[in-house]
């Protein structure tokens, strides 16, 4: 069925244009089928008027760790106090997940992401990487592939205590790789102190490519490091974190096609630097905004929340900011089908209790969120009245 949506404000479609004004657009068969001016809008099954909201493509959340059980209430206080964020935290999550059932696991990332699609995340990406053995990765490889829009491979999330850092590795680029490999489509590796080095992270990206895997990094996370120039040189669709960043980082990254894919819920919960969001969007660099969502260092789902950051703390205008949690998202993902307004793309929209995206930092932490449409379906439902 067919739907006409009407009333809207302000259109953001990140085509290319600016916002359309007093705008319309035809939701049919999960794609977009046509938008522009609102008294040329054609007849369609249903019609639904917004009365003057602002609508905008649905979130990309292109970087979250939803596959987990357990909770680190714990840490996270530590950190209020002062302790420094470490890497190794992980490792508690790993052995909460171990211990958990699939059911539970499936519960607790469903409710996860049922929560973002209720704030405007219509496409996500997810990891494994709290499993860290050839069964419990390959358990949350396939319970993510079942609920998420993207999955991520990332058994080089940390070594295993007790475990030796290069046979794990060799793990990781073998076994592992193979049993995991037709539940996802990409691989990652936390290439970071505490974490994977530069030559261990460069085994794990050889090996993915090896088996068709499209390659992202952690990286530069905790200090400066070698992440950017590994996921450069290496053709990564993303470099995720970029908290701490050398001049010939950002240069690098602005003459790639490599995503720099920053985190600003995360650098708050680790008390780090905001990333250098301006300095890489002034470069010429494709900046994407995402959750970081994970039950460590940034447990939330609000993109929303990220965008009001990135305008309020990280310099970015409000339209920099949406286009990098919407468009930017999708091009950290290499789609092209999200993220967009257009004719033919996947019909996700998101509406705003607001009449422009102005006020989602105008109105910091105000839930705007009013309806959503996924797939051209709704899953967040416009009360009138």
């Amino acid at each position: 069925m067919s739907t006409l949506i009407t009333g809207i404000a302000e259109l953001t479609t990140n085509t290319g244009d600016g916002p359309l004004r007093d705008a319309a657009v035809v939701l049919d068969d999960a794609r977009f089928a046509w938008i522009g001016p609102a008294g040329a809008a054609p007849a369609a099954d249903e019609q639904i008027d917004l009365d003057g909201r602002a609508a905008l493509p649905g979130w990309v959340d292109s970087h979250t760790h939803l596959v987990f059980a357990g909770d680190r209430t714990a840490e996270f206080e530590a950190r209020m106090a002062g302790r420094p964020y470490r890497a190794g935290g992980i490792a508690t999550t790993v052995a909460a997940t171990r211990a958990a059932t699939d059911d539970e696991l499936s519960v607790n990332l469903a409710r996860h992401i049922a929560e973002a699609r209720r704030q405007g995340t219509t496409c996500l990406e997810t990891k494994t990487g709290y499993g860290l053995s050839v069964a419990d990765e390959l358990r949350s490889a396939r319970l993510a592939a079942a609920a998420a829009d993207e999955v991520t491979f990332l058994g080089a999330h940390l070594v295993p205590p007790g475990a030796n850092a290069d046979e794990y590795v060799d793990l990781v680029c073998g076994d592992m790789l193979d049993a995991v490999a037709p539940h996802v489509r990409w691989a990652d590796v936390f290439c970071e102190t505490g974490a994977f080095d530069r030559d261990q992270s460069e085994r794990v990206l050889r090996a993915a490519r090896e088996r068709g895997l499209g390659l992202r990094v952690h990286g530069n996370q905790l200090g400066e490091g070698p992440g950017v120039e590994l996921a450069v040189r290496h053709g990564a669709a993303s470099v995720d974190h970029c908290t701490y960043l050398t001049d010939a980082d950002i240069e690098a990254l602005a003459a790639s096609d490599t995503v720099a894919t920053v985190l600003p819920a995360c650098d708050l919960s680790t008390r780090q630097s905001l990333a250098p969001a301006r300095a890489l969007l002034d470069a010429g660099a494709t900046v994407a905004l995402a959750t970081n969502a994970n039950p460590g260092s940034s447990y939330t789902t609000s993109m929303a929340f990220c965008v009001a950051t990135a305008v309020l703390q990280m310099g970015l205008s409000v339209a920099e900011a949406v286009y990098a949690a919407t468009a930017g998202g999708a091009r950290a993902l290499r789609r092209d089908d999200v993220g967009v307004v257009r004719v033919g793309a996947r019909a996700d929209l998101q509406v705003l209790d607001a009449p422009s995206v102005t006020h989602l930092a105008y109105r910091p932490g105000v839930p705007l969120t009013y309806a959503v449409w996924r797939l051209g379906r709704p899953v967040v439902v416009p009360v009138f009245g």
